[in-house]
């Protein structure tokens, strides 16, 4: 399974006015969401799923992929690691997945992957780390495939 997951691109600022699962993507945020899109179109695989937060911000940033996409509640803000695990299916799914979602939760799920303990990680607004699961052994692993910051997409 590959397990990609992408955090929203830039959105306006949470002062107050607007809810903040109504805030939406900045001109900035737009043109990296279109960035990013552009380099997962080349690289994903023909099989995957695309899983989105119902924030308006996650919903504007997978727009930019031109593919079909489901929302889906458990990837919300305040998400648990374990929660996104869960409603993708790692490791056991086929294919690849994308998640569309927020900080600190995908940041948490990265550490999780790569080191095997939660931690406070940071991806940048609009940035995707790609993990593969794989089998060796009768063990499975974990590898990191890319690390992508929109400003090199």
């Amino acid at each position: 399974m590959d397990l990609i997951l992408w955090r929203h691109a830039e959105a306006e600022d949470g002062d107050g006015t607007i809810p903040d699962g109504k805030r939406r993507l900045t001109v900035r945020g737009e043109k990296q969401a279109k960035q990013v899109a552009r380099w997962l179109n080349q690289h994903l695989p023909r099989k995957r799923k695309v899983f989105v937060s119902p924030t308006e911000r996650t919903q504007q940033t997978a727009h930019a992929l031109e593919l079909p996409y489901e929302i889906e509640s458990k990837l919300g803000i305040g998400a648990s690691v374990m929660d996104v695990l869960n409603a993708v299916g790692w490791p056991d799914q086929s294919g690849a997945v994308v998640v569309i979602g927020h900080q600190p939760t995908l940041g948490r799920v990265a550490a999780l992957l790569l080191s095997g303990a939660e931690a406070d990680w940071s991806i940048k607004k609009g940035g995707v780390w790609w993990f593969s699961s794989r089998m060796r052994n009768d063990e499975t692993q974990t590898l990191l495939r890319a690390v992508l910051n929109p400003d090199f997409a």
